[in-house]
């Protein structure tokens, strides 16, 4: 018995099968994406960015199983990648609240925090431009080393080098700040 040829053939894409794709698929995947987020507009959000991606990537996008699998692989991807950046936020979130009522913050110290946070993005968005993309998906979207590598096509000793390029600068910039934060607020305690 023969195999059919189709179980191992590649689906190239272009613009005109990604829309056919689009219209034929896209309530759907929406539907599937709102079971993983139970947000209607994010679940549409995901959904439109997996379609940017595979336009985007149309030259290099192989799909070796079918185009409705290779979507609702991608979607369910985009939606777990975008609970696991919501959950990082919101612990985040958590430990800022927990270390501001525990420290029992006035006014004064929500206004030195609030000028830290805005010299620590300003330093951020002065990094260069690739480092700065790597620091802020390792750090603000919650992806591993080895995620960044895949998804930016580069090597994981890279995304290392770059990370530890940006906690260099950052520190240089933001560190001179941090020390006169902290002795104000070892002088305000005695």
């Amino acid at each position: 018995m023969t195999q059919s040829s189709t179980n191992y053939s590649i689906e190239l894409l272009t613009e005109k099968r990604i829309e056919a794709l689009f219209k034929e698929h896209y309530a759907v995947l929406t539907a599937y994406a709102n079971k993983f987020l139970s947000d209607l507009d994010d679940a549409r959000e995901i959904v439109q960015n997996v379609f940017v991606q595979l336009i985007d990537h149309k030259d290099t996008v192989k799909i070796h199983t079918s185009a409705k699998a290779h979507l609702y692989t991608s979607v369910r991807n985009a939606c777990l990648n975008a609970i696991k950046q919501k959950n990082t936020h919101a612990k985040h979130h958590e430990n800022i609240k927990y270390l501001n009522s525990d420290i029992g913050v006035g006014v004064d110290k929500i206004l030195e925090q609030t000028e830290l946070e805005y010299e620590l993005y300003q330093a951020i968005d002065e990094l260069p431009e690739q480092c700065q993309r790597i620091f802020k998906m390792n750090r603000f979207d919650g992806y591993t080393n080895q995620e960044i590598a895949d998804q930016l096509g580069i090597s994981k000793r890279t995304v290392e080098t770059q990370i530890s390029k940006a906690l260099k600068i950052l520190r240089n910039k933001i560190g001179p700040m941090l020390a006169s934060l902290l002795i104000l607020w070892l002088m305000e305690k005695m």
